[in-house]
Protein backbone atom coordinates (compact mmCIF):
# COMPACT_ATOMS: atom_id res chain seq x y z
CA UNK A 1 0.00 0.00 0.00
CA UNK A 2 0.94 3.39 -1.08
CA UNK A 3 0.44 5.87 1.56
CA UNK A 4 1.73 9.81 0.88
CA UNK A 5 1.64 12.34 4.01
CA UNK A 6 1.60 15.84 2.00
CA UNK A 7 4.39 17.52 2.78
CA UNK A 8 4.14 21.33 3.10
CA UNK A 9 4.97 24.41 5.64
CA UNK A 10 3.62 23.32 8.68
CA UNK A 11 4.93 21.06 12.18
CA UNK A 12 4.16 17.35 13.50
CA UNK A 13 4.19 15.28 9.94
CA UNK A 14 7.40 13.45 10.78
CA UNK A 15 5.53 12.23 14.32
CA UNK A 16 2.53 11.09 11.94
CA UNK A 17 5.62 8.83 9.63
CA UNK A 18 6.91 7.56 12.66
CA UNK A 19 3.29 6.17 13.94
CA UNK A 20 3.40 5.04 11.06
CA UNK A 21 6.60 2.81 10.38
CA UNK A 22 5.28 1.42 14.29
CA UNK A 23 2.26 -0.25 12.17
CA UNK A 24 5.04 -1.10 9.70
CA UNK A 25 3.77 1.23 6.95
CA UNK A 26 6.85 3.09 5.20
CA UNK A 27 4.73 6.45 4.44
CA UNK A 28 6.19 8.70 1.94
CA UNK A 29 6.25 12.75 3.02
CA UNK A 30 5.84 14.70 0.01
CA UNK A 31 5.07 17.78 -2.21
CA UNK A 32 5.27 15.50 -5.25
CA UNK A 33 1.67 15.97 -6.81
CA UNK A 34 2.14 13.04 -8.80
CA UNK A 35 3.01 11.13 -5.93
CA UNK A 36 0.26 12.61 -3.69
CA UNK A 37 -2.16 11.38 -6.91
CA UNK A 38 -0.95 7.63 -6.89
CA UNK A 39 -0.97 7.14 -3.87
CA UNK A 40 -3.41 4.55 -1.99
CA UNK A 41 -4.30 6.79 1.14
CA UNK A 42 -3.44 10.23 2.01
CA UNK A 43 -2.46 11.80 4.90
CA UNK A 44 -3.07 15.31 5.49
CA UNK A 45 -1.71 16.43 8.73
CA UNK A 46 0.17 19.59 10.60
CA UNK A 47 0.21 22.31 13.27
CA UNK A 48 0.57 25.53 12.35
CA UNK A 49 -1.21 28.91 11.57
CA UNK A 50 -4.40 28.43 8.68
CA UNK A 51 -3.35 32.02 6.99
CA UNK A 52 -0.20 31.43 6.13
CA UNK A 53 -0.45 27.53 5.32
CA UNK A 54 -3.10 28.08 3.06
CA UNK A 55 -1.08 31.04 1.26
CA UNK A 56 1.62 28.31 0.70
CA UNK A 57 -0.58 25.76 -0.51
CA UNK A 58 -2.01 28.15 -2.76
CA UNK A 59 1.57 29.31 -4.13
CA UNK A 60 2.12 25.30 -4.66
CA UNK A 61 -1.58 24.53 -5.77
CA UNK A 62 -1.82 22.03 -3.62
CA UNK A 63 -4.83 23.44 -2.59
CA UNK A 64 -6.40 22.13 -5.77
CA UNK A 65 -5.10 19.16 -6.35
CA UNK A 66 -6.52 17.96 -2.53
CA UNK A 67 -9.80 19.01 -3.22
CA UNK A 68 -9.91 16.80 -6.09
CA UNK A 69 -8.64 13.61 -4.75
CA UNK A 70 -10.87 10.56 -5.14
CA UNK A 71 -8.96 8.25 -2.98
CA UNK A 72 -9.06 8.27 1.10
CA UNK A 73 -7.49 11.25 2.55
CA UNK A 74 -7.28 11.59 6.48
CA UNK A 75 -6.69 15.57 7.28
CA UNK A 76 -5.12 15.83 11.26
CA UNK A 77 -5.41 18.83 13.41
CA UNK A 78 -4.50 22.16 11.04
CA UNK A 79 -5.33 19.50 8.21
CA UNK A 80 -9.26 19.01 9.26
CA UNK A 81 -8.88 23.14 10.00
CA UNK A 82 -8.02 23.74 6.58
CA UNK A 83 -10.39 21.58 4.99
CA UNK A 84 -13.15 23.63 6.15
CA UNK A 85 -14.29 26.55 4.13
CA UNK A 86 -13.23 29.19 6.54
CA UNK A 87 -11.37 29.70 9.71
CA UNK A 88 -11.57 32.50 11.95
CA UNK A 89 -7.62 32.36 12.65
CA UNK A 90 -6.52 35.72 10.51
CA UNK A 91 -9.85 34.77 8.38
CA UNK A 92 -9.12 32.34 5.99
CA UNK A 93 -10.72 30.98 2.93
CA UNK A 94 -9.96 27.48 3.18
CA UNK A 95 -10.56 24.32 0.93
CA UNK A 96 -14.39 23.62 1.10
CA UNK A 97 -14.65 20.81 1.07
CA UNK A 98 -16.52 20.67 4.38
CA UNK A 99 -19.18 23.30 4.34
CA UNK A 100 -18.37 25.00 7.89
CA UNK A 101 -16.46 27.40 9.58
CA UNK A 102 -13.67 27.15 11.76
CA UNK A 103 -13.97 29.30 15.09
CA UNK A 104 -11.43 30.65 17.92
CA UNK A 105 -12.65 28.84 21.38
CA UNK A 106 -14.03 31.28 23.69
CA UNK A 107 -13.50 30.78 27.84
CA UNK A 108 -16.98 31.14 29.45
CA UNK A 109 -15.45 30.18 33.10
CA UNK A 110 -11.87 30.79 34.45
CA UNK A 111 -11.36 27.27 34.26
CA UNK A 112 -11.23 27.23 30.40
CA UNK A 113 -8.04 26.91 28.86
CA UNK A 114 -7.08 27.99 25.55
CA UNK A 115 -5.32 26.04 23.97
CA UNK A 116 -7.66 22.67 24.68
CA UNK A 117 -4.76 20.91 25.71
CA UNK A 118 -4.49 16.96 26.43
CA UNK A 119 -6.58 14.14 26.66
CA UNK A 120 -9.79 14.02 26.29
CA UNK A 121 -12.70 11.86 25.49
CA UNK A 122 -15.05 10.44 22.41
CA UNK A 123 -18.41 10.31 21.82
CA UNK A 124 -21.01 9.97 19.04
CA UNK A 125 -18.97 7.90 16.93
CA UNK A 126 -19.96 7.64 13.76
CA UNK A 127 -17.55 6.45 11.22
CA UNK A 128 -15.38 3.88 9.98
CA UNK A 129 -12.61 5.81 11.20
CA UNK A 130 -14.14 3.98 14.72
CA UNK A 131 -14.79 0.88 13.87
CA UNK A 132 -14.05 -0.96 16.98
CA UNK A 133 -14.64 1.63 19.45
CA UNK A 134 -16.84 2.76 21.70
CA UNK A 135 -17.69 5.98 23.04
CA UNK A 136 -15.23 7.71 26.08
CA UNK A 137 -12.57 6.88 23.87
CA UNK A 138 -9.78 9.15 25.31
CA UNK A 139 -7.82 11.09 21.97
CA UNK A 140 -5.21 13.91 22.86
CA UNK A 141 -5.69 17.43 21.39
CA UNK A 142 -4.46 20.29 21.08
CA UNK A 143 -6.04 23.38 19.81
CA UNK A 144 -7.03 26.76 19.69
CA UNK A 145 -10.13 26.34 16.96
CA UNK A 146 -12.72 24.27 16.60
CA UNK A 147 -15.55 23.25 14.22
CA UNK A 148 -18.85 23.15 15.93
CA UNK A 149 -20.64 20.19 15.60
CA UNK A 150 -22.44 19.84 11.75
CA UNK A 151 -23.71 17.54 9.53
CA UNK A 152 -20.56 16.09 8.74
CA UNK A 153 -19.75 15.25 12.52
CA UNK A 154 -18.20 12.50 12.68
CA UNK A 155 -17.11 11.78 16.55
CA UNK A 156 -17.82 14.76 19.33
CA UNK A 157 -16.06 15.89 22.12
CA UNK A 158 -16.62 18.48 24.70
CA UNK A 159 -14.64 21.62 26.03
CA UNK A 160 -16.08 24.87 26.28
CA UNK A 161 -18.89 23.37 24.32
CA UNK A 162 -19.29 20.26 22.36
CA UNK A 163 -17.40 20.39 18.78
CA UNK A 164 -16.66 18.23 16.19
CA UNK A 165 -13.15 15.87 16.94
CA UNK A 166 -14.06 14.32 13.80
CA UNK A 167 -15.49 15.40 9.84
CA UNK A 168 -16.37 12.20 7.51
CA UNK A 169 -18.19 13.20 3.77
CA UNK A 170 -16.90 10.71 0.85
CA UNK A 171 -13.31 9.97 0.62
CA UNK A 172 -12.58 12.94 3.04
CA UNK A 173 -12.21 12.13 6.93
CA UNK A 174 -10.68 14.60 9.16
CA UNK A 175 -9.28 14.48 13.03
CA UNK A 176 -8.91 17.78 15.51
CA UNK A 177 -7.02 15.12 17.71
CA UNK A 178 -3.95 14.26 17.05
CA UNK A 179 -4.17 9.75 16.00
CA UNK A 180 -0.61 9.73 16.26
CA UNK A 181 -0.10 10.83 19.95
CA UNK A 182 -3.41 9.26 21.17
CA UNK A 183 -1.15 6.32 22.04
CA UNK A 184 -3.79 2.38 21.33
CA UNK A 185 -6.89 4.59 20.49
CA UNK A 186 -5.00 6.48 17.88
CA UNK A 187 -3.30 3.66 16.48
CA UNK A 188 -6.40 1.81 15.79
CA UNK A 189 -7.96 5.06 14.40
CA UNK A 190 -4.57 5.24 11.64
CA UNK A 191 -5.00 1.22 11.48
CA UNK A 192 -8.86 1.90 10.52
CA UNK A 193 -8.36 4.69 8.05
CA UNK A 194 -5.66 2.13 6.36
CA UNK A 195 -8.06 -0.49 5.90
CA UNK A 196 -10.80 1.92 4.37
Amino acid sequence: MKVAIIKYNAGNIFSVQHSLQRLGIEALITADKEVISGADKIIFPGVGQAETTMNYLRSQHLDQLIKELKQPVLGICLGMQLMCDYSEEGNTDCLGIFHTPVKRFIPTQQEDKVPHMGWNTLTHLDSDLFKGMEDNEFVYFVHSYYVPVNEYTAAQTDYILPFSAALHKDNFYATQFHPEKSGKTGEQILVNFLNL
